[in-house]
Formats: C-alpha cells, structure tokens, sequence
C-alpha cells in the first residue's frame, strides 16, 4: 500500500470514528427505478448505485468517466475526445461486440438496437445534464433483455414538473476547451416544458485531436385526469479529430511523446436521434398501465486508425420500438408484467481508399443491411412473505430474428488468386434465436434501516450484427450462439447513524463467450469467471462535512483455454481488468451555496495480454472541485483535475508488440460561470 493510500485509509478511520450522529435520510425514501418502476431502495433484491443531479452539477463532467468512477466496480475506460470503453462487474472489454455485454439505455429505453450496438454509446446521451445516472450491476435479463449480462447503465432525463429554474452557464478550460449549457422550463396546470442541452468545442491534448459536440432534450409533461405523458426528444451530434494510441514502455511519461498524435487524420462523426412517449394511466391506487412508443436513429463514420491499412468505416440503423408494462398490486404481491418490441433496419459498409497488400485489398470490404425483429413477454413479482421478508422472481422470453442481405458478391473481397483473405462477406441469411431467463431474489429487514439482499439472475446477449456478417480469414459462416451469464450477489445495505453503505459480495460465470482467436475467426466458446467484493458509502460527517467513498477488489479470469493465444491461458486473469480500484470524496458545503470537494482515485494494476506477460502499473489521482454563489443569480465553479499532476494512462494496451497507451491529461483547470434566471 503507497503512502497517500496509507494515510488516507488512517484519515478516513479517523473521521468516521469522530462523526456526528446526525441522521441521513431513511433508507425507505430512497425511490430507484432499477425495476422499471419507481420502487424504494429498502424493497430491492440486488443491488443499485447513482448520482444524483446535484453530484453531476458539482462533477460538471467533461467525459462521463469522470461521473462512473464513483460507481464501485465500473470503469468506463477514456479513449480520445468523446470515446469509451466500458467495465461493469467485466474487465474492459474490446471487439466488435464487447458493448452487447452492458445494457446502456435513457430512461430505461436502449441507446442503440439490440444487435446494433456500439462501443462508444454512452456519447449519444445527455449524462452531462441528467437528473440521475443508476447503475444496476450484475446479470439483468429478465427487465432489460439482451444484453443486461454484466449491468445496466440508465440515464434518467429530468422531470419537467420539477425544474423551476432557467439557466445557462459557460465553462472554459485548457486547450481552447468551450462549453455551453442552457436549460429552460415553464409549466401551468396540466403541461410542463423543458428544454436543455449544450454545445463543447475541445482543442485536444495531443495534436490534432479536438472535437465539437452538440446535445439537445425537449420534454414535455402533461397530466390529465389519471393519465400522464412524458415525451422526450433527444438529439445528439459529434465531430471529432481522433488521436490514436501513443506507443513505447511508459511513452505515458514521456512529455514530449505523450503530446503526439501518430494519426492525425482519424476522424469520428457520429448522430443520434431518440424520441418516446410514455403515457401511463393509473387505474386506482394499485393498478397502473403504460404503453411507450419510441423511435431511434444512428448513424457514424469513422476511420479505422487502430489498424494499419485503415479502411473508412460508415454504419447505422434506425428503430421503431414499443415497451409496455402493466403493474398490479395485490394484498401482499405486486405484480409487474409487460411485451417490449423493437424492430430495427441497419447498413455497414466498410471501404479502403488505398491498396495494402494481396490479402488487404483496396476498394469495398463489405457492404450489408440487416433487418431485426425482438419480441419479448416479460413478468416479475414482488411477494411480501411476512412483515420483513420479500421474495422477488422473475421470467422474460425473448425471440430475435436477424435478416441478413449482403449488396455485394459472396465470399472473398479478395482476387481469385489470393488463397487467404482478410475479409469475408456471407451469403444471405436468415437467423432466429430464442432464449429464456429468470432471476430469484430475497430481501430481508433485520431492522428499520437495515436490510439483507442476495441474487440470482441469468443474461444473455444475442451476438451482434458486426461479430456475425464482418468474417475474416476464410470463415463463410460464424454459426454463434448466445452469450450466457448465471449471477449471484449476496449483500447488506443500512444506514447507521450518518451514513448509508452497501456492501456486496458477486460471482458471475458466462459461457459461450464470443471472441476472435489468433486466426482472427469469430468463435463462440469462451468461458469466464468473475469474482469480487463492492463497498459503496455515503457518510455525513457533520452538518456540513461529508465522505463517500466506492471500493472494488474483484478477479476476473479466463476459464478456458482459448485459442485467442498460443498458449494456455485457462486461469490467467484477463487483460485490462485491475483487481482493485476505487474512489474517496471528502467535501464540505454550507447552507450559503459554498461547496468544496477533494477526491482522491485510485487504479490498481492489470495485465495487458491474455498470456499475463505484460503489466500496467496502475495510477492514483486527485481532483479538487468547488463553487460558490458570487450572487443570489450567479454560480462560480473552479475545478482542478489530477491536482498532482501524475503521469498516467488512461488505458494501456498492447498489440502487434507494442505497447501502447491512451494518455491521461496533466493537471488542468476549469471554470464555470452559472447564471440563474
């Protein structure tokens, strides 16, 4: 254990033992929608974590990892500009079809379709101006469908009714960096309107690697009788200068490498279009009805620097969807069943302006559409067995059909000649799966503000259209199957005197993992294991000090032996997956609207291969955040991150024997000016 970690654990030890008893709020106020409903927090078999509006006014996040490592046992992992990768109870995982393992949604309606979706999608949403971002870790099938295998991220748009302000504000940073937020609000008796969003212009740390950003809600509220409706519009656009990763051991700590951008013409532009209407109707005090339909458009083209031949890649896909769900409550049971549809048109072209090699061509490496359809009946209950225990289960059948049509010839992309090449293009094809989960979980009061939970779930995830139709190195059909994850957790959330906690302990077991092997063919018969202890507190310390703190130490491990490697790897932790990691936030704030925070990160070690060769350090930040009301009208925010200036990286990598790295900014300094109206 470092020094600082040593004396921040002796700190920590010390505050909470001289505390007041001054109470939090109960455990039972606690309203999560973690069930697709409103549900209070003492009532759930599993676990949840989130941020409220408040915490994500004071983050004012450039990127939203800077919001989730507040989340024990999530790392969105920062690439350049705008891009992610994500870790959710997982290692950081990377391929065409790694972000089909996390459920990533806006007000519980998914980011993008299922099948569709895309490393990068947490960008499409406004988590910058969210009235709260949850996070449900662990499998989920069952509500979310495909997908929900290692957790659930939902950004929860604000409610109309409730924002009273008009406001907007301007930020400025390093790097020419520029921001704007404005949100309006008016209401009357029976409607309510809001409209928010903002626009960022990023100069970039390294060269060339800036990017501009828009987002923009409007939503609208209306109440008649018993009848509500929300309506949401979300839109999103993305111009980004893309600097790839930088290469070398520890090129991190070089200040003159760390600044290069070796790829200096990647680029990344993506849109996004999201619009629902939920209109719920509630019958009497224990019947309600809500029908949501809603429609999704992408699209994104980007240049494919991470690899040498760097061909231009263009996909997208447009949805129409329905979720409905109807909830009844009985004397002692509470039943919530429903019927979610979405059916989805895509296109992916992927197109190499110059020649490469025999085996690399130039021209058209593919060019398809899909076609999908998702059914899927869904009922869980909520069963009072006495006064302080509930059972919880829960069912969901899910039939997906893909219809495939490739618009160019079948097969090889290569000349007749070449005997192996990179890209193949299958014949057309029509697939269908089908698959069942369940979960099963308890929930016991020991006392009023105390409560014991444990969990068992399955997920699932149908393989993504990108994993079956973009084949490689003569494989003419990938023939996969679903992936599938058996949950459990075991965990006890309470409040004792000031402070909140969840403690929670989860393995999670999945098969039929989807990889690419060393012959850079799609197989489908990975197997892994992960294991692992969560700690997330919230501490009042005194009337106006607080602490909270995330802690994960987890293991995640290859229980197979793959053929992604030459040698056997069964047992060896997975690459990119640190066994601990967590954050510390100590701040103090006054009735007056003065507010400061420190935070400290911490990012243990992790191996950057399969065979464990290779290592990351790790790193340990701190972030100084604070703000003040200059006037009863006027906000004055300054924000110092990596106050010690570490060098560090943001992910580190290694490929083709390389070392390589996402660099993480030296210290940097924000402002923000707030006007209220």
């Amino acid at each position: 254990m470092s020094v600082k970690m040593r004396f921040l654990s002796q700190f920590l030890l010390i505050a909470l033992a001289a505390k007041s008893v001054a109470q939090t709020p109960d455990i039972d106020t606690i309203t999560v929608t973690a069930t697709r409903q409103s549900t209070e927090l003492a009532e759930l078999g599993s676990n949840i974590a989130w941020l409220s509006e408040d915490e994500l006014n004071l983050l004012e996040p450039q990127h939203i990892q800077q919001a989730l490592s507040r989340i024990a046992g999530a790392w969105i992992s920062r690439g350049n500009g705008q891009e992610h990768l994500t870790a959710l109870r997982s290692p950081v995982l990377t391929g065409s079809g790694s972000c089909g393992a996390f459920f990533m949604a806006e007000d519980g309606i998914s980011l993008r379709a299922p099948g569709f979706c895309n490393a990068n999608q947490l960008f499409d949403s406004n988590s910058e101006q969210a009235a709260r971002i949850e996070v449900v870790k662990g499998s989920n099938s069952v509500l979310y469908g495909s997908n929900a295998v290692h957790g659930v991220i939902n950004i929860i748009s604000p409610d109309a009714w409730q924002s009273q302000e008009h406001m907007f504000s301007l930020e400025t940073g390093p790097h020419d960096y520029l921001r704007g937020k404005f949100k309006f609000a008016a209401q009357n008796k029976e409607q309510a309107l809001l409209v928010y969003g903002h626009a960022t212009k990023d100069g970039g740390y390294q060269t060339e690697s800036g990017f501009e950003q828009q987002k923009l809600n409007l939503v609208h509220q209306t109440s008649v009788e018993n009848w509500q409706v929300k309506s949401n519009l979300a839109l999103s656009n993305l111009k980004q200068q893309t600097a790839g990763f930088i290469e070398g051991f520890e090129a991190y700590k070089d200040h003159q490498t760390r600044r290069i951008n070796a790829n200096p013409e990647a680029y990344r532009d993506a849109r996004s279009l999201r619009a629902y209407s939920q209109f719920s109707y509630q019958t009497d005090a224990d019947t309600s009805f809500s029908i949501t339909p809603y429609l999704r458009s992408n699209s994104m083209e980007f240049l494919q620097h991470f690899v040498p031949w760097q061909p231009v890649e263009k996909n997208s896909h447009h949805s129409v969807g329905l979720q409905s769900q109807f909830v009844k409550q009985y004397d002692k049971i509470n039943v919530v069943s429903g019927f979610d549809w979405d059916q989805s048109w895509g296109e992916l072209s992927e197109f190499q302006p110059e020649a490469f090699s025999a085996n690399i061509p130039q021209g058209m490496h593919y060019d398809y559409e899909v076609t999908s359809r998702v059914y899927s009946p869904f009922a869980q209950l909520n069963w009072l067995l006495g006064d302080s225990t509930r059972l919880l289960a829960g069912l969901r059948y899910e039939h997906t059909e893909l219809d495939y049509n490739n618009q160019l010839s079948d097969g090889s992309a290569c000349a007749t000649t070449v005997s192996v090449c990179r890209f193949i293009r299958p014949a057309d094809i029509q697939l269908t799966y089908q698959q069942w989960s369940h979960k099963l979980g308890l929930n016991h009061q020991l006392n009023a503000n105390t409560n014991f939970y444990a969990q068992w779930s399955e997920g699932y995830r149908v393989p993504q259209t990108s994993e079956l139709f973009r084949l490689q190195d003569n494989q003419n059909n990938a023939d996969l199957n679903p992936e599938q994850s058996q949950s459990f957790e075991l965990g006890l959330r309470a409040n004792i005197l000031s402070s909140y906690f969840d403690l929670s302990a989860f393995y999670l077991d999945k098969d039929n993992v989807i990889l690419q092997d060393t012959q850079r063919q799609t197989i489908n018969n990975g197997a892994s294991s992960h294991r692992g202890i969560e700690l997330s507190l919230r501490s009042q310390l005194s009337e106006q000090f607080y602490l909270a703190a995330a802690g994960t130490y987890a293991v995640h491990r290859y229980d197979s032996a793959l053929t992604i490697s030459q040698q056997d790897i069964s047992n060896n932790d997975i690459d990119t997956a640190p066994r601990n990691m967590g954050s510390v936030q100590l701040g103090w704030q006054n009735d007056s609207g003065q507010q400061i925070e420190l935070e400290y990160i911490s990012m243990g070690s992790y191996y950057l291969d399969p065979e464990n060769s290779a290592s990351y350090a790790g790193h340990e930040l701190l972030n100084l955040r604070a703000s003040t009301l200059l006037t009863d009208s006027i906000k004055l925010s300054v924000r110092l991150l990596n106050l010690s200036d570490q060098d560090y990286a943001e992910r580190a990598d290694i490929a083709f024997g390389n070392y390589r790295y996402f660099v993480g900014e030296p210290r940097s300094v924000f402002v923000t000016l707030a006007f209220s109206l």
